[in-house]
């Protein structure tokens, strides 16, 4: 990351910026945008685990054992 003094972000502002420029500001926030995507759906998903497993066990963190119910 650069970073630009003030008077250059004005000069940079009055003056615009090239199509090259553009394109290259566009694919770097296409890249970012990608990569922020795959780190939420990676969080999401360990969350997503944490939370069922967790919800699993009781408060004395043993899993509870379900045993059949006998009718008659």
């Amino acid at each position: 990351m650069m970073i630009c003094t003030l008077s250059y972000q004005q000069y940079k502002y009055e003056r615009g910026v090239t199509a090259a420029e553009q394109r290259a500001a566009d694919v770097h926030a296409g890249e970012t945008a990608a990569a922020l995507r795959e780190l939420r759906a990676c969080l999401g998903r360990t969350f997503r685990m944490r939370h069922r497993a967790a919800s699993r066990r009781d408060r004395s963190g043993t899993v509870p054992v379900e045993y059949p119910v006998e009718e008659g």
